[in-house]
C-alpha cells in the first residue's frame, strides 16, 4: 500500500519540476545512448545470428542425409528373405520350435545389424505375446503391444518416432527410436517392426556447439516443442522448451530465424532452422551477456555524463522553486484548512497574471462553489426522506386489500357460498404472490402456485374448464425465478389462443433443467400469433397504447422486456407459431443468491 510521505512526494510540484527538467534534458540523452546500445546488440546479434544459421543448415544436411542413409539401411534388413520366412511362419507351437525361432532370429539381427550406424535395432513380431521366449531374450516385455507408442506403429504405414527417457535398470541415457512397420516382400500382410535406436553419441556427431562461447547449446525440437536432444548433458531431453515462446515451435515462423528468449532469468539469443524431410527443428541458443560483454565498458561511461546533467538539472530547479513552488506551498496550506473543515478562510488576492495568479483567484471561487453545493446536498438530503415515507405509505395499501379478501373469504365460508369462497382465496393467493414482498426474485414453485390461482379465477369467472396441464420435476420448484414471467404468457394463451374453442383447446406447461439455465415450454393448441405481433417484440412500442391490434402483444413484449433488461437479449422469448398453436419457450439462468442484477 503507497505511503502518505510518498504520495506527497510524487504530488509535490517541485518534484514534478524536476521531472520535468529530467524529461527534456536527461532522457534524450539516455535515448540516444539506449538507441545506440540497441544497434550495438543489433550488430553483434546479426553476426551470431549469420554464423549461427550456417552452421544450422550443415548440421541439418548432415543429419537428413544420416536419416536417409539409415532408412536405406533398415530396408535392407525389413527385404532379407529369412527375417520374412521367419515372421511369416505362424508361430511357435512348442518350447523347441519357440526355442529355434528365437535363435535364428537373435542371430540373424545380430548378423545384419553390425553395418547399421545406430545403437541398438530390435525386431517386433505383430503379436509379441505369441514368443515369450524371444521377448524376454531381447529384453523387452512380452505385452509390448499394449504400449501407446506399439499400437501407434501398428495402425499407421508411415514411419513414427519415440523419445525414451532413462528407465532404471535398462538404459541410461535418452534414446530416439525409429518406429517402422513392415510387411511381406510380396503382399501388404503387416510382418512385423523395427525399432532403430538412436543413442547421444550418434546425434552429437550433428548437434554439437561450437565451443567459442561459454554457455551454448545446441536442440533438436519436434513440432510440438518437445526437446528431443540437448546436447548439454541431456538438460532439458525430454521436457517442452523451456521459454513460454519460441518461434521455431510448432507450425508457426519461416523455415529459418531468430529470437530472443528468457529462461530462468538468463537471455539467451536463438537461431534455428527447419528440417526440410521432418517436422523438427535444430535451434542453437548462445547467453546474451556472451555477446554483449564489450557493451559494459560503454554503459559505466554513459553514467558519467548523467551524474553531470543531473547537476544541471538541480541549479535550473532550484531557480524555478524560489519563484514558483513557494506561491504554491501557501496555496497547499490554504486547500490543507479547507480539508479540515475550515470553509471560512480569506484567500489573499493575487496580483500575478500567469498560471498561480490563477490558480488562487479560482481556489476562491471553489471554496464558494463548494458552500453552495453542501446546501444542495442538504436539500436533496430532506426530499429523498420524504420519498422514502411515500414508499412506505404505498405499501400499505396492498397488503390491507389482501388482509381484507381474507376477511370475504371466511365470511362466505361461514354462509356456505363455497363457489366465492374459493374465488375470494384464488384471487388473495394470487394477490400474495404477485407482491412477493416486494421481493424481484420468488421460485419456479410460487411462479407455478400463481399460474393455478390465475387459471382457477378464470374458469370460476367464465364457467368454462381451462384444460391446462405441468410437467415441472419437483427438484426444480425451489430453483430462484424471476417473477410475474409466466402468468401473463398463460393469461395471453388463454385470452387469444383457445378462447374461443375451449372444448378442443389444451395448454401445455413444462420446465426442464439445461446446464446453467432453466427452460420453459408454453404449447397451445389455438389459432397462433400473428407476424405483426411477433415483430413488436423487438421495438419500444408505447406502454401506454391501448389499440386492438397492439393488445394482444402486451403481455408478451412485457415479459419480453423483463427478460431482456435482466439477463440480456440471449434470454429473450423464443416463439414458434403457426394456424396450429403456438410454442413459447423462455430460458432463464440459474441463479445463485444476490445474483440478480439488470443486464448492461
Amino acid at each position: 500500500m503507497t505511503s502518505p510521505v510518498s504520495l506527497r512526494l510524487a504530488s509535490s510540484f517541485r518534484n514534478r519540476m524536476i521531472l520535468i527538467f529530467f524529461m527534456i534534458i536527461i532522457v534524450p540523452f539516455l535515448l540516444f545512448a539506449y538507441y545506440a546500445h540497441i544497434k550495438a546488440i543489433e550488430g553483434i546479434s546479426d553476426a551470431n545470428m549469420n554464423a549461427s544459421i550456417n552452421y544450422l543448415q550443415q548440421s541439418r544436411g548432415n543429419f537428413e542425409s544420416y536419416l536417409e542413409n539409415l532408412n536405406d539401411q533398415v530396408n535392407g534388413l525389413i527385404g532379407n528373405k529369412q527375417l520374412q520366412a521367419l515372421l511369416s511362419a505362424p508361430a511357435p507351437a512348442n518350447a523347441a520350435t519357440e526355442d529355434a525361432f528365437t535363435l535364428n532370429l537373435v542371430s540373424l539381427i545380430y548378423q545384419k545389424t553390425s553395418s547399421i550406424d545406430a545403437f541398438r535395432i530390435h525386431v517386433y513380431p505383430i503379436d509379441p505375446a505369441k514368443y515369450k521366449d524371444y521377448m524376454s531374450t531381447i529384453g523387452e516385455p512380452d505385452r509390448v503391444q499394449d504400449e501407446p507408442w506399439f499400437r501407434r506403429s501398428l495402425n499407421t504405414v508411415s514411419p513414427t518416432w519415440r523419445l525414451s527417457m532413462p528407465e532404471k535398470g535398462n538404459f541410461e541415457r535418452p534414446l530416439l527410436t525409429y518406429i517402422k512397420r513392415f510387411s511381406g516382400l510380396y503382399d501388404q500382410v503387416p510382418r512385423g517392426i523395427i525399432a532403430t535406436d538412436l543413442s547421444e553419441d550418434q546425434l552429437k556427431r550433428f548437434f554439437s556447439p561450437s565451443g567459442s562461447m561459454s554457455g551454448q547449446k545446441v536442440l533438436l525440437l519436434d513440432e510440438k516443442g518437445t526437446v528431443l536432444y540437448d546436447s548439454r548433458a541431456n538438460e532439458w531431453t525430454g521436457s517442452p522448451f523451456p521459454a513460454q515462446r519460441f518461434i521455431g515451435q510448432g507450425d508457426g515462423g519461416g523455415a529459418q530465424g531468430s529470437e530472443t528468449v528468457m529462461i530462468d532469468g538468463i537471455q539467451y539469443f536463438a537461431t534455428y532452422v527447419r528440417m526440410d524431410s521432418y517436422p523438427w527443428a535444430i535451434a542453437s541458443l548462445t547467453p546474451l551477456k556472451e555477446l554483449t560483454g564489450t557493451i559494459a565498458e560503454i554503459n559505466r561511461l554513459l553514467v558519467i555524463f548523467l551524474v553531470i546533467y543531473l547537476l544541471c538539472c538541480i541549479g535550473v530547479v532550484l531557480y524555478i522553486t524560489a519563484y514558483f513552488t513557494q506561491p504554491i506551498a501557501r496555496l497547499v496550506r490554504y486547500m490543507r484548512r479547507l480539508e479540515a473543515g475550515n470553509l471560512h478562510q480569506l484567500i489573499p488576492a493575487s496580483a500575478r497574471q500567469d498560471e498561480v495568479g490563477w490558480l488562487y483567484r479560482g481556489y476562491g471561487s471553489l471554496i464558494r462553489r463548494i458552500e453552495g453545493l453542501i446546501e444542495e446536498a442538504s436539500r436533496a438530503e430532506r426530499q429523498k426522506k420524504e420519498l422514502e415515507f411515500q414508499v412506505l405509505s404505498h405499501q400499505i395499501n396492498p397488503h390491507f386489500l389482501y388482509n381484507t379478501l381474507e376477511s370475504i373469504r371466511w365470511k362466505a365460508e361461514n354462509h356456505g357460498r363455497s363457489e366465492i369462497s374459493e374465488m375470494v382465496s384464488a384471487l388473495g393467493n394470487l394477490l400474495r404472490l404477485s407482491l412477493n414482498q416486494g421481493k424481484e426474485i420468488t421460485t419456479l414453485g410460487r411462479e407455478i402456485e400463481q399460474v393455478k390461482a390465475y387459471v382457477q379465477i378464470e374458469q370460476a369467472r367464465m364457467g368454462r374448464t381451462i384444460r391446462i396441464l405441468y410437467s415441472v420435476d419437483a427438484e426444480l420448484k425451489d430453483v430462484p425465478f424471476l417473477r410475474l414471467l409466466l402468468q401473463p404468457l398463460v393469461e395471453n394463451a388463454i385470452q387469444h389462443s383457445i378462447r374461443d374453442n375451449f372444448e378442443q383447446g389444451k395448454i401445455l406447461l413444462s420446465a426442464r433443467r439445461e446446464g446453467e439455465e432453466l427452460v420453459v415450454d408454453l404449447v397451445d393448441n389455438g389459432g397462433g400469433i400473428p407476424a405483426d405481433v411477433i415483430e413488436k417484440l423487438g421495438q419500444n412500442a408505447d406502454p401506454n397504447g391501448r389499440s386492438a391490434e397492439g393488445a394482444r402483444g402486451v403481455g408478451l413484449r412485457n415479459v419480453n422486456d423483463r427478460l431482456k433488461l435482466y439477463f440480456g437479449d440471449g434470454s429473450k422469448l423464443r416463439i414458434e407459431t403457426s394456424p396450429e398453436g403456438t410454442r413459447i419457450l423462455l430460458r432463464h439462468p440459474i441463479l445463485k443468491e444476490g445474483e440478480l442484477r439488470p443486464a448492461k
